[in-house]
């Protein structure tokens, strides 16, 4: 964090106090730090300024949000902020401006890769909803993390890591490891990694497809990592860290919801801890959302054989804030 390059020959509790005013306090300007002085808070609105370039972006009919950032380079990126009814405050947050890869049902990788995020980047998504919270009168902060806005997070594995870090650390915003989800299409070098960090964090896989067939074309990487690839690397994963592992699998009307798909998505689901999430799709010009009526009718299948699976409520419709839509339509 630029703040503490500047701090960094300054007294440990100087530090401290900076974070205080960034973390704790959401200050959006240093000339309100009086912790600091004057020299020291003039310094940093110069060097380190806490604006954040954001429109808010509120759902009528949901409790949802989505904000358009604008990074310091001109890049734009979106985070979306869903308020539970049991009082949590989930921010689905994005890691890369862009994506390169491609997948036909995602809003996002018709941009193409522009650029990896920095840490810094990163939080100040959560520090955006924080402030938003606050302005709202609201006596909550964001209590969940999920890195499934733009991007994919393993592409970004050092800047993301970093990130949770600071989100994490007792004098940032103190969240559980737990509390943390990333959303990979299936970069196994990545989950590999995971596996080996000390942080207690929640893995998802963007399955969608059960079989490569189908999986290569929506998902052009899945060329580079096949289904036996991922499962292999989600194994081992299991084996050091005894977790659960989330399988994504967005149901799109005519294109994977047959119960053919159900019967292939049951053959894999071979280990307890791994759990299905289906999420009902948001439709665009390309596909359409899976009915009701067949979503149970799959869903059912896969627990009759034995699946753990849940269903994901459809959040952020009105607001182009769900899976696979945050594409930046700015005038």
């Amino acid at each position: 964090m630029r703040f503490e390059e500047i701090l960094k020959d300054e007294p440990a509790y100087r530090i401290k106090q900076a974070k205080q005013a960034v973390f704790k306090d959401l200050a959006d300007t240093w000339q309100t730090v009086t912790t600091l002085s004057l020299e020291w808070r003039e310094k940093l609105e110069k060097e380190a300024s806490l604006k954040i370039n954001c429109e808010i972006f509120e759902d009528k009919k949901q409790p949802t949000a989505k904000a358009l950032i604008i990074l310091e380079d001109g890049n734009k990126i979106e985070t979306v902020l869903i308020r539970h009814a049991d009082g949590r405050q989930t921010a689905c947050v994005s890691s890369q401006v862009g994506c390169s890869l491609g997948c036909e049902f995602c809003a996002t990788g018709k941009l193409g890769f522009k650029k990896n995020l920095s840490a810094w980047e990163i939080v100040n998504q959560l520090i955006a909803w924080n402030r938003f919270l606050k302005s709202q009168g609201v006596d909550k902060r964001v209590t969940n993390v999920v890195f499934m806005g733009m991007g994919e997070p393993f592409l970004n594995y050092e800047q993301v890591i970093s990130a949770i870090r600071i989100m994490h650390d007792p004098d940032g915003f103190n969240l559980g490891a737990r509390k943390f989800s990333i959303s990979t299409v299936g970069i196994t070098e990545g989950i590999e990694k995971l596996s080996k960090e000390k942080l207690q964090i929640n893995l998802a896989i963007s399955l969608h497809a059960p079989t490569d067939e189908l999986r290569q074309k929506l998902m052009p990487i899945n060329k580079k990592y096949p289904l036996h690839k991922i499962f292999r690397a989600v194994d081992n994963y299991l084996v050091k860290t005894k977790r659960r592992v989330m399988f994504e699998y967005l149901m799109i009307k005519g294109v994977n919801d047959s119960l053919k798909e159900a019967q292939e998505l049951a053959k894999l689901m071979r280990h307890s801890l791994y759990l299905v999430n289906l999420i009902i799709y948001n439709p665009t010009q390309n596909f359409q959302a899976s009915t009701k009526t067949t979503v149970q009718r799959f869903k059912e299948y896969l627990k009759s054989h034995g699946v753990a699976v849940t269903e994901r409520y459809r959040f952020g419709l009105g607001i182009e804030a769900a899976c696979g839509q945050l594409a930046l339509k700015t005038k």
